[in-house]
């Protein structure tokens, strides 16, 4: 109980991306990452303060010193819980990239699963430290970064180790399409996600420009979905739903 880390923020809303998409969560935002994707529009750097919701929902956010020990950020969930019961779904845990924090995780995650489930959103490139994270998990939504819409490096390797250990959770799927996005690349993607489970959710999401509307032709999207429904059984095409709402 006595460990901690710098986070970036703690907040109530609604979930935005993949399959838990319209849940309401209790987001917990870990800085860094080890990828630097084109398309990317979060803060990762750790700030002097940590943010946190006065209350939550509100929108409205005050400073917690940095770093945040385990038993403070209990104590913010527990008392939201009190405050909105059963509102909650889940605790999301993401960033940047959480799974930098992986030994961190193996302390807090027990404790935190108590008070809710919880949801990892990863971009799914360090397999390696996710075994000692799976039992604490419910809920995991892993990226699969395509080099033309990310601009990073290919992955494959290293998404097909995450996600064949990720099946022991209920795992989805999502996948970052732009204007950039070649119909190969992405049947490549529904390969790596066939080989290991073909009922694996496979969420197709449209990059979203900065006026807020997607960046892709409805059309191309379409001829997407068919590309992926060849492979997969459970194929779904789902813009950023908390960029509509505008909330966080």
């Amino acid at each position: 109980m006595n460990s901690a880390v710098p986070l970036i923020e703690i907040f109530s809303s609604l979930q935005g991306e993949g399959e838990l998409a319209g849940y309401r969560q209790i987001f917990v935002r870990f800085p860094g990452c080890n990828l630097d994707c084109a398309f990317c529009d979060t803060k990762i750097e750790a700030p002097a303060v940590c943010s946190v919701e006065s209350a939550p929902g509100s929108g409205q956010f005050q400073e917690l010193a940095q770093p945040v020990s385990l038993e403070t950020l209990i104590g913010i969930i527990t008392r939201w819980c009190k405050q909105l019961p059963g509102a909650h779904h889940s605790i999301s845990i993401t960033g940047g990239e959480p799974m930098l924090h992986a030994d961190l995780l193996a302390r807090w995650l027990p404790e935190l699963n108590i008070l809710l489930p919880i949801h990892l959103e990863t971009n799914g490139t360090l397999p390696e430290a996710l075994p000692q994270l799976i039992e604490h998990l419910d809920f995991i939504s892993m990226d699969i970064k395509l080099p033309t819409s990310a601009a990073t490096p290919a992955l494959w390797q290293e998404h097909k180790r995450f996600l064949e250990i990720a099946l022991e959770r209920d795992v989805s799927v999502k996948v970052i399409v732009g204007e950039l996005t070649t119909e190969q690349e992405l049947l490549q993607a529904c390969k790596l996600v066939a080989e290991v489970d073909d009922e694996i959710s496979f969420i197709i999401q449209p990059v979203t420009g900065r006026d807020g509307r997607v960046a892709v032709a409805p059309e191309r999207l379409m001829k997407f979905q068919a590309v992926a429904a060849k492979k997969l059984c459970d194929v779904r095409v789902l813009p950023q739903m908390h960029r509509f709402l505008e909330v966080a």
